[in-house]
C-alpha cells in the first residue's frame, strides 16, 4: 500500500486521539518529514520552540546544525527522514517525560514501519533509550548496532552539540567516521544475531 496513504492515515488516528500529553488540539502535532523510501531515518526526542512554530522537525539552531552534518557526509536533508519520539511540545523546551514518550510510542512504531528504513540514528539519549535500554549514550555514540533486522547508530543530539564544543567534535566525527554506511547502509549485510555490528 502507499506510504504516504498509511502515513496520512497514521496521522489522522492521532489526531482524533482524545487524551495524548502536550495536545490542546490538532494544530499541536510537529510530525516526521522527509523521503518516505529513506534508507536512514533519524529520531530525535521532541519538538522544541522553532518546531512547533513551523511544524516540522528540527528546524531550530539544533536543526541547522543536523543539516549541515548532513551535507558535510554527502547528503541532503530530503533524502532522509526525520522524525522525534514525542510528536508535541512539552513546555519550556523540558525533557519529555516517560508517559509522554510512551504515549507516542505507536505512532513511532508505525512510522518506522512504515517507512522500513535500513538505519536508524538515534539522537541523543532519550532515543538511544528506545532502542538500546541498557546503554549510555557517551559510551555507545557513533558506534553501530543490529537490532530486529535493522542497524542503529546512536549519536548524541544536536542541542547537546550547541552547548559543548567537546560534544559537537564527537557529533561531527560520528558523521565522518560513518560517511560510508550513513551513503549506503543498503550496502552491508546485517548478521541474524543482534550486537555491535560487523562490517563487510
Amino acid at each position: 500500500m502507499d506510504k504516504k496513504f498509511l502515513l496520512e492515515s497514521l496521522k489522522d488516528k492521532f489526531r482524533k486521539e482524545k487524551n495524548l500529553p502536550l495536545v490542546k488540539n490538532v494544530d499541536d502535532f510537529v510530525f516526521g518529514e522527509g523521503d518516505l523510501n529513506a534508507k536512514v531515518m533519524l529520531i530525535g526526542e521532541a519538538p522544541g520552540f522553532w518546531e512547533d512554530k513551523l511544524k516540522r522537525p528540527f528546524v531550530g539552531p539544533a536543526g541547522k546544525l543536523l543539516d549541515k552534518l548532513i551535507n558535510e557526509v554527502g547528503l541532503k536533508r530530503e533524502e532522509v527522514y526525520i522524525s522525534n519520539m514525542v510528536k508535541a511540545r512539552p513546555p519550556e523546551n523540558r525533557d519529555p517525560t516517560t508517559e509522554e514518550i510512551k504515549s507516542y510510542e505507536n505512532f513511532l512504531d508505525y512510522e518506522i514501519e512504515i517507512i522500513n528504513p535500513k538505519l536508524i540514528v538515534t539522537l541523543g539519549r532519550f532515543s538511544l533509550l528506545k532502542f538500546l535500554p541498557s546503554e549510555k549514550i557517551s559510551q555507545v555514540h557513533g558506534k553501530i548496532f543490529i537490532l530486529g533486522g535493522r542497524l542503529i547508530l546512536p549519536m548524541y543530539h544536536p542541542a547537546a552539540a550547541l552547548r559543548s564544543t567537546a560534544v559537537l567534535e564527537s557529533l561531527r566525527d560520528d558523521f565522518l567516521e560513518n560517511k560510508e554506511i550513513l551513503l549506503g547502509p543498503q550496502n552491508y549485510e546485517i548478521e541474524p544475531e543482534e550486537g555491535q555490528m560487523r562490517l563487510i
